[in-house]
């Protein structure tokens, strides 16, 4: 089975986003993070062009593919999944993982929800989290805020005994407490196959990690790969498993 979590900057980015999906429909889960769905305008105040129908988009190229879209912004912006149609959905939903009561409307620093599903695959039941962390124009260390919400992520994936599979987009570093919260008793495959970069040349800043996969027991890593695609400022993140 192959997965692939990927931040599309809101499909900024949008031919080359597009033409990467219908070159990868073989990709049995695609997680995805900053996806617009019926938007009448983008939510944030940057002077950068986004696709306000991103997810509609992806889904007519996915057609053996079903789409779960879960939004945290004017129920127009927030992540999704889109998951080939012959693997059983067995469950799928949402937490919260950090509420942001004084968030005005626009920019990035909005609440953040976690959007899960459980599956059968071939037999076994594995259970998929997708997500996109906080972000407090400040970085990417530690903060009050983030370390709780990653206890608020450890504590939920701890209630479940099937194998699990925790990825997308945590603006973290890998040396935080953070991403060490989410460590204990999961693989980080960042660290384990010693990758330098989640970023492409789109992203300017010197910060390059965003983005992990983190996998439990019961998961075996086929392969893992950071693509060189650049469809976003974000890399995209392959797991190949089973």
């Amino acid at each position: 089975m192959k997965l692939i979590t990927l931040n599309i900057w809101g499909g900024h980015v949008q031919t080359p986003l597009l033409e990467f999906i219908k070159r990868h429909q073989e990709i049995d889960i695609f997680c995805l993070q900053e996806v617009y769905h019926n938007a009448s305008e983008k939510i944030s105040d940057e002077d950068r062009k986004v696709c306000l129908n991103v997810f509609s988009e992806i889904q007519s190229l996915l057609l053996d593919h079903e789409g779960f879209f879960r939004p945290v912004v004017e129920k127009v912006y927030g992540i999704s999944m889109f998951i080939r149609k012959n693997i059983e959905i067995l469950r799928e939903g949402e937490i919260q993982i950090y509420d942001n009561p004084n968030y005005h409307g626009r920019g990035p620093t909005h609440s953040r929800n976690l959007q899960w599903v459980e599956c059968r695959i071939n037999r076994k039941i594995y259970f998929i989290v997708n997500i996109h962390g906080l972000w407090n124009g400040k970085g990417k260390k530690d903060s009050p805020e983030r370390i709780a919400q990653s206890r608020r992520i450890k504590e939920f994936v701890d209630t479940i005994d099937t194998p699990k599979i925790l990825c997308g987009d945590f603006n973290l570093r890998p040396d935080t407490e953070s991403i060490k919260i989410l460590e204990k008793e999961m693989r980080n495959l960042i660290k384990t196959y010693n990758i330098q970069s989640t970023r492409t040349n789109l992203y300017p800043k010197e910060e390059k990690f965003a983005d992990y996969i983190f996998t439990s027991s019961g998961v075996t890593v086929n392969n893992f790969a950071v693509l060189k695609d650049e469809v976003s400022d974000h890399s995209p993140l392959l797991l190949d498993f089973e």
